[in-house]
C-alpha cells in the first residue's frame, strides 16, 4: 500500500523546484540534478508529482501563482491609470523578479514551439495580462473595446521592456524608455 504524500513536504519541494528552475531554466531539466539540488531524490519527486511532466506543469503553475500573488499585494487603489502602469513597471522590473520573468519567457517560447507541452498556457498568459491591465485602460467615455485595445498595447509594451531588461540589464535606458512610453500612451488617450 502506497503512502499518501505529505502535503507540507510536497509544497516545500515545489517551492524549491520553482527556485531551481528559475535559476537553471526548463529546457534541459533533468530529474537527477533537480532532486539533488532540492535535497531529495528522483524517486521521491516522482512519488509526490507522479511524473516529470506533471512536475513541470506544477512548476509552471506555481511560478504563475507567485506572479499573481505579487499583483494581489500591490496597492493600486486611488492611483491614476498612468500611476498604476508606472507602479507595475517598478514592481515587475525589480531584480528579485528577474529569474521568474526569464522563466516566464522561456515557457512562453517553449509553448510557442509545441502548444501541447503546456496546454492553454499561451491563451491564459494573454488573457490574464489583459484582464489585469484593462483596469489601467479604463476611462470615462472609453468603450470596453477601446480599453481592451489599450490593454493590448500595455501588454506588448511591458513584455518588450521586460524582455529587453532581462537580456541587457540596461536599467537606465529602459526606465527612460518606459517613462516616454507611458507619456505617449496616456497623452493620446
Amino acid at each position: 500500500m502506497s503512502r499518501t504524500p505529505d502535503e507540507g513536504r510536497r509544497r516545500e519541494l515545489l517551492e524549491a523546484c520553482v527556485d531551481y528552475v528559475c535559476r537553471h531554466g526548463l529546457a534541459d531539466l533533468s530529474l537527477r540534478p533537480l532532486a539533488k539540488a532540492v535535497g531529495s531524490s528522483p524517486r521521491v519527486l516522482l512519488h509526490y508529482f507522479e511524473s516529470k511532466e506533471n512536475l513541470v506543469v506544477e512548476i509552471v503553475l506555481h511560478g504563475r501563482a507567485r506572479q499573481q500573488a505579487m499583483m494581489a499585494r500591490l496597492k493600486l487603489t486611488n492611483l491614476t491609470p498612468r500611476e498604476v502602469v508606472r507602479k507595475l513597471w517598478r514592481e515587475w522590473s525589480k531584480p528579485e523578479w528577474e529569474a521568474l520573468t526569464r522563466l516566464s519567457f522561456e515557457i512562453y517560447a517553449l509553448a510557442l514551439q509545441d502548444r501541447t507541452r503546456f496546454p492553454g498556457y499561451l491563451d491564459r498568459s494573454v488573457t490574464e495580462w489583459l484582464r489585469a491591465l484593462e483596469e489601467c485602460a479604463r476611462a470615462p467615455g472609453r468603450s470596453r473595446r477601446d480599453a481592451r485595445s489599450l490593454a493590448t498595447l500595455l501588454v506588448a509594451g511591458f513584455r518588450g521592456f521586460l524582455l529587453d531588461l532581462v537580456a541587457t540589464h540596461d536599467r537606465a535606458r529602459i526606465d527612460r524608455a518606459v517613462e516616454r512610453w507611458i507619456s505617449l500612451v496616456y497623452a493620446a488617450n
